[in-house]
């Protein structure tokens, strides 16, 4: 007869074949359902360039421009039953040099603001059938207490929008964009690109379209118009500075 270790290892081995098996069957069964609907839509606001310390780490001063945009996205349709969260990002692709004889170097790509939008809670979830079946009478009190209290506040307000869908206006760039050179000012030919990573909860990665990477999905990645990056922002002397200010006066 076998012993209760080959048992255990029999079961377990059983177990993970089991548990791949429907792994593979859940990561496959997103191809049938091939989101192609999602959109993005992102415009510049407002750009400048600076010179100055970008980090509290750097040992230098250097050029570095900042940004802020308005974006509009509906990712609503990359949400299925095996996606766990989707990371979001707009980034800025501009000249790699200054030098208008160096156009046909590629295009250098910079991060300037990004978030995580993550999956909704399904009503299958642990936590979800916990409170369903095993609702606690203490937790079940306080969430009464809570609800008398902000029913008078939350009747006025809309119901929560679906999942993916983002609105910013005049949104302040989180990180600034510069060069290994320090000169970041008067580049030209410079896009404004919204790209995305769905991320599920077994299976491959899915990414943006124009992001280079495979597997994509198909879908409308927002482009700005080209712009330009201004000239350096000058700061105003303080002798200059008073001197303007005792003229007004």
């Amino acid at each position: 007869m076998h012993s209760a270790l080959n048992r255990a290892q029999a079961v377990f081995g059983f177990f993970t074949t089991v548990a791949l098996f429907v792994a593979g069957v859940a990561a496959l069964s997103v191809l049938l359902y091939p989101a192609d609907d999602a959109k993005a839509l992102v415009a510049l606001k407002d750009v400048k360039v600076i010179k100055g310390r970008p980090n509290y780490y750097s040992s230098r001063k250097e050029e570095y421009a900042q940004m802020r945009f308005d974006l509009d996205a509906d990712l609503s349709p990359l949400f299925n039953w095996n996606t766990k969260q989707i990371f979001v990002y707009v980034y800025a692709s501009y000249s790699s040099s200054s030098n208008p004889s160096t156009s046909h170097l590629p295009n250098s790509e910079s991060i300037i603001w990004d978030t995580i939008i993550s999956a909704p809670e399904s009503p299958y979830s642990l936590a979800a059938l916990q409170s369903r079946f095993f609702p606690s009478s203490s937790a079940s009190s306080s969430s009464r207490g809570a609800n008398k209290k902000r029913t008078p506040k939350a009747s006025g307000k809309k119901a929560a929008k679906e999942p993916g869908h983002l609105r910013l206006r005049d949104q302040r760039s989180k990180y600034q964009i510069g060069d290994i050179t320090g000169r970041m000012a008067e580049r030209g030919n410079v896009t404004l690109n919204v790209g995305w990573n769905v991320q599920p909860w077994v299976g491959a990665l899915w990414w943006s379209p124009r992001s280079g990477a495979v597997p994509r999905t198909v879908g409308d990645a927002g482009q700005s118009k080209a712009f330009d990056l201004p000239a350096l922002k000058k700061k105003t002397p303080p002798a200059a500075a008073a001197g303007e200010k005792k003229a007004s006066v």
